[in-house]
């Protein structure tokens, strides 16, 4: 006998499905499946957890030096104007008073750049395999603002598994397992599957 449901689906079709289900999950923290892919899901979100809450402490903190780019009172990068053979400044600004883009002979735009030191989580060796076994999982997530909806300004990429490590991994490290619940909702109309809600505890 199988040790997991089928699904009625191939193995590329059925890994899918229970990726995007597994990712929902720790995004929304909760979702509304069938039972039966509530428990493969279930099964899945549990041992992720436990590795997450495992290695929740396993780092070192490194100060690292990080080019940022400058930026102005209106949040816009700051650019310079340089010579493409002699890479000197020739401009400490691309526009001119009324705004306009200054075009000069033999001149590149590039934006300016500071050093700032940063204070970073660096992984140590158990906690980095940890986290490529949860990225193996994981689809990746990205935010989209209502107002731009359909449009990639504005966007940003979620962190899930840094989600995983900092939110849940703490949250969880007292329980000795059953992160999830499943809450039957009653059958679905058209074929009549059982349906639940599957949630974070």
């Amino acid at each position: 006998m199988a040790k997991y449901r089928k699904l009625g689906r191939t193995s590329s079709q059925r890994k899918a499905l229970l990726r995007n289900q597994v990712t929902n999950l720790l995004y929304h923290g909760k979702i509304i499946t069938t039972q039966a892919k509530a428990k493969e899901v279930q099964k899945i979100v549990e041992g992720l957890i436990a590795t997450a809450a495992k290695e929740k402490d396993n780092y070192e903190m490194v100060k690292v030096t990080m080019k940022v780019p400058r930026k102005d009172a209106n949040g816009n990068r700051v650019k310079q104007i340089v010579d493409r053979d002699t890479k000197a400044v020739l401009s400490e600004t691309h526009r001119d008073k009324d705004g306009k883009v200054l075009r000069i002979e033999n001149g590149m735009t590039v934006p300016v750049y500071d050093e700032v030191e940063k204070e970073i989580k660096k992984d140590l060796p158990s906690r980095m395999h940890a986290r490529r076994k949860i990225m193996k999982v994981l689809y990746p997530v990205t935010e989209v603002p209502e107002k731009n909806a359909g449009r990639k300004r504005g966007t940003k990429k979620v962190d899930l598994v840094g989600k995983m490590f900092d939110e849940y991994g703490p949250k969880y490290a007292d329980r000795k397992g059953g992160y999830t619940r499943i809450i039957k909702i009653g059958q679905r109309k058209g074929d009549a599957a059982l349906e639940v809600v599957l949630e974070l505890v």
